[in-house]
C-alpha cells in the first residue's frame, strides 16, 4: 500500500513565507486602488454638485446663492428641499468621511463631529439652528466669494472682503480657475493668499480658512469644482494659486511665483509639489 505523506514543518513554513511575501507586495497596490476609488467617488460627487448648482443658477437669473443675512453664510438653506437631507444624501460626503480627525494638539477628537468635515450645527451651537434641527454635516464647502449677497456697499464681510469683490455669477473670465466647491472642514470658506496651512495634518478647524481647505484626504490631493461647472483633482498647495475672489493674489507668498520656500510649509506638506 502507498503511504500517505503529509507536509513537513519546513514545507509549511516555506509556503507561509511565500504568502507573506506576496501580501507585502500586493497590499500597497491594493491601498492605492482603494485610494483611487475614494478619489474617483469624491470627484463624481463634485460633478453632481456642478449640475445641482448650475440648475440653481439657471433658475435664479444667472446668479449664485445670496446667502441669508448680511454675512451671507447660510447658502445651504437656499437649496431645494430634495438636497437638504444632509446626513442621508451621499453627495454631501467624501467616501473617506469616516477618517479620524485631530485637534490643534494632534489628539484624536470627535468635537463637532469633525470627522464628517463640517461638524454639527444645532440650536445649542452659536444660535445656528435655523438651518435644520438635526444640524449640518458633509465634506464640501462653498467658496463664499461666489455669493450674490444683498448688503450695503460699505458692509465688510468675513476676512474684510468688500461687496465689490464677490463674483455673484459664473459669467466671468477664467471661470475654470475660480473655485466653486472644495473639500473643507466647514460648509463655507473665505480664504486669503497670506493664510498659512495648519501646523498639523488634520488640525484645520481654526479661524484660518485656507487651513480648513488644505486637508490631506487624498494623499497630497483633493477634489474641487469650478465656476465653469467643471470638476478636477488639485494639489493641496495648488489652493493658493486659485482665484478665490476678484482681488485674490494668485502669486502670493505660498506660491512659486511668490517665492515660497520649503521652510514655509509645515512638515506634513513639504513632500508635496509646489505650484
Amino acid at each position: 500500500m502507498n503511504k500517505r505523506r503529509a507536509f513537513t514543518l519546513i514545507e509549511l513554513l516555506v509556503v507561509i513565507a511565500i504568502i507573506a511575501l506576496l501580501l507585502s507586495i500586493l497590499m500597497p497596490a491594493l491601498r492605492r486602488v482603494k485610494e483611487q476609488a475614494n478619489l474617483t467617488g469624491c470627484l463624481a460627487n463634485q460633478k453632481q454638485w456642478c449640475l445641482i448648482i448650475a440648475m440653481y443658477v439657471e433658475d435664479n437669473d444667472g446668479t449664485f446663492f445670496s446667502g441669508f443675512g448680511q454675512n451671507g453664510y447660510w447658502w445651504i438653506a437656499q437649496l431645494e428641499d430634495r438636497y437638504e437631507s444632509y446626513k442621508e444624501n451621499p453627495l454631501w460626503f467624501c467616501p473617506k468621511n469616516q477618517d479620524t480627525w485631530y485637534d490643534e494638539n494632534h489628539n484624536p477628537t470627535n468635537k463637532l463631529n469633525i470627522f464628517t468635515a463640517w461638524g454639527i450645527y444645532t440650536r445649542d451651537f452659536q444660535g445656528s439652528g435655523e438651518l435644520c434641527p438635526d444640524g449640518v454635516a458633509g465634506s464640501y464647502g462653498l467658496n463664499s466669494y461666489v455669493l450674490n449677497p444683498d448688503a450695503p456697499n460699505g458692509h465688510s464681510f468675513e476676512n474684510n472682503v468688500r461687496l465689490s469683490n464677490f463674483w455673484r455669477s459664473p459669467r466671468m473670465q477664467g471661470a475654470n480657475n475660480v473655485p466653486l466647491l472644495v473639500e473643507t472642514l466647514r460648509f463655507d470658506v473665505w480664504p486669503q493668499e497670506n493664510e498659512a496651512p495648519a501646523q498639523y495634518e488634520f488640525a484645520g478647524w481654526t479661524a484660518n480658512h485656507m487651513a480648513r481647505c488644505c486637508i490631506n484626504r487624498h494623499t497630497g490631493f483633493e477634489t474641487a469644482s469650478f465656476c465653469d461647472f467643471s470638476a478636477r483633482t488639485i494639489g493641496l498647495k495648488e489652493l493658493w494659486t486659485l482665484k478665490w475672489h476678484k482681488t485674490f493674489n494668485t502669486e502670493g507668498p505660498y506660491t512659486r511665483a511668490g517665492g515660497v520656500d520649503a521652510s514655509d510649509w509645515p512638515d506634513w506638506l513639504r513632500r508635496f509639489p509646489d505650484y
